[in-house]
């Protein structure tokens, strides 16, 4: 423990260089974009003057050189005060992302789930029968997974369940009288809305991490100790779920430490195809208004959970590896 421990504080030092190079590089790109604040409420009002431009740039800080205001931004991130927003309400960045940040968690949390319970049992099988028919429709499976874009998807979804057959709702979060329902009703509502979003996010990963799990029990099942395991006798599923599938998972680990960020980032199409009040629509309204520190605040969220995820990937590596954890299998 004394060996993971020093490995995690190393590569937390690492992380504090690489999030400030991240804020550093965003900050400067969002502000080389076409358009600023001031022109998104100037543009289309006739009365808005140059003078009046200015002074609405001078009120938000935008007059002064880009360094002072990064350095000015970094200083209230560091008292964990994101600004406000420069959108009409002038709201808290924070409070208007807790307000977003629960329904897009809990999506892609229930997604990352059920990709998982799913992905990894049909990745174990298709290596299990390797060449048949199961392997087979699975690959096929795969190949269809890979190819269709889970907008296309989801517009297709849309149009055989919610309009042709009418089961399920195409847009929002609940229904109109959803106030007047009970709460199993309520429960089942949010379901039937909920359910076609999580589909898409789920079909779209659960290709990827199947094929993963598939090469990676292959990669395992051809090891000697695999081989010496079935010679004395021991039973196939002691074989493949107690020695192969936990030296099999470390691929699967670095991608569930990459999938971290997506629990909130990966949302922006799927929230806007669905008018879901997630934080994925929030940061698309937020670029499209070049509003700045809910930009910023929505970055630095997702660059705080990819490198929070790269942590936890590294240290599931080194709980699954021994080799690792004792500094014998090199950086994860």
């Amino acid at each position: 423990m004394l060996a993971l421990a020093k490995r995690l504080l190393l590569k937390t030092l690492w992380v504090a260089v690489v999030f400030f190079g991240i804020t550093c590089v965003s900050f400067a790109v969002i502000h080389l974009a076409p358009g600023s604040p001031t022109d998104m409420q100037t543009t289309l009002n006739p009365l808005a003057t140059a003078e009046t431009r200015a002074r609405l740039d001078a009120l938000y800080g935008l007059d002064r050189p880009l360094h002072v205001q990064y350095a000015d931004w970094l200083g209230k991130l560091v008292r964990f005060d994101f600004g406000n927003s420069l959108s009409g309400d002038r709201r808290p960045v924070w409070d208007k992302i807790k307000e977003r940040l629960p329904l897009t968690f809990s999506m892609n949390v229930v997604s990352l789930a059920l990709t998982l319970l799913i992905a990894v049992p049909i990745g174990v099988a298709s290596a299990r029968h390797q060449g048949g028919l199961f392997d087979r429709a699975a690959t096929i499976f795969v190949f269809v997974g890979f190819a269709m874009p889970g907008f296309w998807l989801a517009l297709l979804l849309m149009l055989l369940f919610g309009i042709h057959l009418g089961w399920l709702p195409i847009s929002g979060l609940t229904s109109m009288d959803y106030a007047r329902l009970g709460l199993w009703d309520k429960g089942i509502d949010l379901a039937r809305h909920l359910t076609l979003p999580i589909f898409i996010y789920t079909f779209g990963s659960l290709a990827g991490m199947s094929r993963f799990m598939r090469s990676a029990m292959l990669e395992v099942l051809r090891q000697d100790y695999i081989l010496t395991a079935r010679s004395k006798g021991l039973p196939e599923f002691v074989v493949i779920y107690k020695h192969a599938l936990r030296n099999a998972l470390l691929p699967v680990i670095t991608i569930l430490g990459l999938s971290v960020p997506g629990l909130i980032g990966g949302s922006v199409i799927i929230e806007s195809i669905f008018a879901l009040p997630g934080l994925g629509q929030l940061f698309y309204q937020s670029v499209m208004s070049r509003d700045y520190p809910l930009i910023m605040g929505n970055l630095v969220l997702g660059a705080v959970l990819t490198l929070a995820g790269n942590l936890l990937a590294d240290a599931g590596y080194a709980l699954a590896d021994p080799r690792i954890r004792l500094g014998g299998g090199g950086d994860a």
